[in-house]
């Protein structure tokens, strides 16, 4: 099953994200919820850096139950509660996701479900 980023040199990319991802028809697809920075028992995390870390580890979780991993997630869409949480964003993000880039929007909006959280992410992953 090939998976083909699209990164024309026309456009001028702003981060570590591609322009496009291309997946093949028949390619197995995962749309993970989006997720929160809470722990196994529900807790928020403390700080913007430890729910992205948290937030990142839930969705690893979901997608090892599908038998994929971070190098699988072909979109991502990020929501960030104030847009100074946006280099932390993306520094723990780098932990998790490398090159080929995925497809990728970020979003700062003015609340999420709970006033406590920070940021939510859900991703689309091929294999």
């Amino acid at each position: 099953m090939a998976i083909k980023f699209h990164n024309p040199k026309s456009v001028a990319l702003a981060g570590k994200y591609s322009l496009g991802a291309e997946v093949a028809p028949d390619a197995r697809l995962l749309y993970v919820s989006g997720q929160v920075g809470v722990d196994s028992k529900g807790k928020l995390g403390a700080g913007i850096e430890k729910q992205v870390e948290l937030t990142w580890k839930n969705i690893g979780q979901v997608l090892k139950s599908a038998g994929m991993g971070y190098k699988d997630i072909v979109k991502i869409t990020g929501f960030i509660t104030d847009a100074r949480y946006m280099t932390a964003y993306r520094e723990v993000r780098g932990r998790f996701i490398g090159e080929p880039y995925p497809a990728s929007t970020l979003v700062v909006v003015s609340g999420l479900a709970d006033p406590g959280m920070m940021v939510e992410i859900e991703v689309v992953a091929a294999k």
